[in-house]
């Protein structure tokens, strides 16, 4: 029994990812939309990364609590990247700098994505304790984590 609960739980995860990635763009409207709404969900993490990237560098002074809301915020939207990275728009000419490997490497994309929605629960509940240091070096992994994904998924 617990072996086919197992394989049913597995075969469903697999369902939901492929389901997840499948959505092509039908159309230029859809796929503009598309690319609109991810460019703002990573534009709120850009904003939100750069006061914690200015912190840990010593650019700006050490916030205890703004570390926590930006964290939370990073946090946040880290998981909604699937959801606004699953219509693939490559088959349009839009304005993005998503490379088409977003869609052609889902795995390694799912992987990335993993990363930071990682980083940035590990970042938060380090940020809780109010400890400078070990803030500063949760920060570094969150903007490893999106620099990761950069180098493999952005356009420049």
């Amino acid at each position: 029994m617990k072996k086919i609960l197992t394989s049913i739980v597995v075969a469903s995860s697999f369902v939901v990812a492929a389901s997840a990635m499948a959505n092509t763009a039908k159309s230029l409207k859809q796929a503009e939309k598309a690319a609109h709404t991810r460019q703002a969900v990573f534009g709120l993490l850009g904003t939100n990364m750069g006061p914690l990237g200015a912190m840990a560098k010593g650019k700006m002074p050490f916030d205890a609590k703004a570390v926590e809301k930006h964290a939370l915020r990073i946090n946040q939207l880290s998981l909604m990247i699937a959801d606004y990275m699953s219509t693939n728009t490559s088959g349009f000419k839009v304005k993005t700098e998503a490379s088409n490997d977003v869609w052609t490497k889902p795995e390694l994309f799912e992987k990335r994505t993993e990363a930071l929605v990682s980083a940035s629960a590990d970042l938060l509940k380090v940020a809780k304790l109010g400890n400078e240091s070990a803030t500063k070096k949760a920060i570094g992994e969150v903007g490893k984590s999106c620099g990761g994904c950069h180098d493999d998924f952005k356009v420049d």
